[in-house]
């Protein structure tokens, strides 16, 4: 039996004030998404039977690399968010957890940069 009252019990478990703003993130990635995927699939079907040298010459305009890069780093934003609520809540062991969360943000940064560089490689010609 303790002689704390419920409420003095109960403090310090609740929320961490931290969900909401993560859970905004993911819906404004997913709202950005929407008109970046219809134009990658409507590029992606524009694209079709060209060779390296027009899909080179496409990409080297700015608006299409400027978008693919927009694009691709929403893309790993939104996997990176997503990923990160299901360990947060599937994941007990405080450990592995913080690995987890660790290895994902790394991850998404490796490929966001690798991501990148590989796009302006493509449209600059280097």
């Amino acid at each position: 039996m303790s002689l704390r009252s419920p409420i003095g019990r109960a403090r310090g478990l609740g929320s961490a004030k931290q969900g909401l703003g993560h859970h905004w993130a993911t819906i404004v990635t997913a709202v950005g998404l929407i008109p970046l995927s219809l134009w990658f699939v409507i590029s992606v079907k524009g694209l079709v039977g060209l060779d390296y040298a027009g899909f080179k010459a496409w990409m080297g305009q700015g608006s299409h690399a400027a978008l693919m890069i927009l694009t691709v780093l929403l893309v790993i934003w939104h996997a990176v968010l997503g990923l990160a609520m299901v360990i947060e809540d599937y994941v007990h062991c405080e450990a592995k957890k913080f690995a987890a969360l660790i290895a994902i943000r790394l991850v998404g940064a490796l490929l966001a940069v690798g991501m990148t560089v590989s796009i302006l490689k493509v449209a600059v010609g280097g």
